[in-house]
């Protein structure tokens, strides 16, 4: 396994991209595409032993997204070691793998940067990206414009495909996605809201990004769905990422009285708003928040305070699913995290790990490593059942996405963590079990 980011800029790539991202557009309208030249070859292909697989991974494991990013060494890591005893055969031959990790640094141009290094320079044959859309976004589209197999997950479906310019009669001809969508997310929290008596006011809190434009769309965002039920929605506009004062916001908030809090701020964001609303007396009944509140880390940063704030949980030790590839229940995986890192398990875990199971079964389907059209086209037709569920690419919403289940939960004080992520809202998928009931947050 190599591991590291890019150093500096390369002559001409941006160039060289543009050239290929003007050409894919003729290329691959429709879907209909075939495959562009591999990127550079080992030794071992040159000579015609064509035993190496090469997958590229790119994830933020630095800066306001880091949190998506935390566990991605260990499942690399993880994976690096089951792949060197369990070899992946491509037409009856078996292959080692090779996983080449970059950090995005939080950042969609490094993102796209690194992307670029890894099809250019590092001839990879397979890219493998997580972690919303600010980097999976990026990734993805220097992969089909380079006409590379490219997988994205932990983001949701419309803020991957729409965010990029897709369309239903033209979809992606290289890139694919696992993840839930804005549908899920809206019936997880309708479901919650509904458990809680309020005035069905709900403040709005959309960052100016990807996922914030995608929850707040006035025409298939969050607001239609909420009003169709009866909720009000109180919003301020979109702030932009990485603000330090929130004040406007939270007046409004007040001033609309929003007892519930709806939103898609990152971490480090929603950690600064939280702080604040407490320090102007906004206390809302329930907080339904995604992205910002899905890691231990920022919950035990918070405190006490967080005690009751929701999300949606697409992950979790208690979902009855298992790897394809190492036989791991989601308990065993969390596990065995916690026993390596020392760390509480968190949701990007079992998403991380599940690449991998769709990169095996892909690569499992055609002939050749090199075969980048096979093996898109294998990714297209997959059923697969994985550790976050089965996935079906076959089955929509649109072209080269598949849905993954979808639950809520709360935080409340831990046995063996200061807090733990409950699952309380199983009602679209009663397979996954609940843990407890919806809970108002307190007063003060």
């Amino acid at each position: 396994m190599q591991d590291g980011t890019a150093t500096g800029s390369r002559p001409n790539r941006r160039q060289f991209l543009r050239a290929v991202r003007a050409a894919g557009v003729a290329a691959f309208a429709g879907g209909a595409a075939t495959a562009c030249a591999p990127g550079p070859r080992t030794a071992d292909a040159a000579a015609g032993r064509d035993d190496v697989i090469r997958i590229g991974y790119v994830s933020p494991e630095t800066g306001p997204l880091a949190p998506y990013g935390e566990a991605d060494r260990f499942v690399v890591d993880v994976m690096a070691e089951f792949f060197a005893a369990n070899p992946v055969h491509v037409g009856g031959r078996p292959h080692r793998v090779e996983i080449l990790r970059r950090d995005s640094q939080s950042d969609s141009n490094r993102a796209g940067d690194v992307a670029a290094g890894l099809v250019l320079d590092d001839g990879i044959h397979l890219m493998l990206v997580s972690a919303t859309s600010d980097t999976a976004n990026a990734v993805s589209d220097q992969c089909e414009a380079a006409g590379l197999p490219c997988v994205a997950t932990a983001t949701p479906w419309q803020s991957w495909f729409y965010g990029r310019g897709g369309r239903p009669q033209a979809p992606f001809a290289w890139t694919y996605l696992f993840s839930w969508g804005l549908e899920d997310t809206q019936a997880v929290y309708a479901d919650m809201w509904d458990q809680v008596a309020t005035n069905r006011t709900a403040g709005a809190l959309w960052p100016n990004d990807t996922d914030g434009l995608a929850w707040g769309n006035p025409g298939a965002g969050f607001p239609p769905a909420v009003a169709q039920r009866g909720y009000t929605i109180v919003d301020p506009g979109n702030y932009v990422g990485g603000t330090q004062d929130f004040s406007a916001q939270i007046a409004a908030f007040r001033a609309g009285a929003a007892e519930v809090l709806l939103g898609v701020p990152s971490p480090a964001d929603f950690a600064t708003f939280w702080r604040q609303a407490g320090q102007q007396g906004y206390r809302p009944r329930l907080a339904t928040i995604g992205r910002g509140i899905h890691f231990p880390a920022t919950v035990e940063g918070i405190g006490a305070a967080a005690v009751n704030l929701a999300t949606e949980v697409g992950w979790s030790p208690n979902h009855p699913f298992t790897s394809s590839l190492t036989g791991q229940s989601a308990a065993d995986l969390a596990t065995e995290y916690r026993d390596t890192s020392g760390r509480q398990w968190s949701q990007p875990i079992g998403f991380a790990h599940a690449l991998f199971e769709v990169a095996a079964a892909a690569f499992g389907a055609v002939g050749s490593a090199d075969d980048r059209r096979g093996i898109a086209d294998a990714i297209a037709g997959m059923r697969l059942d994985t550790v976050v569920g089965p996935l079906d690419f076959t089955a929509g919403p649109v072209r080269g996405v598949a849905k993954t289940p979808l639950v809520g939960g709360q935080w409340r004080p831990g046995t063996t963590s200061p807090y733990e992520l409950v699952v309380v809202s199983n009602a679209r998928h009663p397979e996954i079990p609940a843990a407890g009931a919806v809970e108002a947050l307190s007063a003060a």
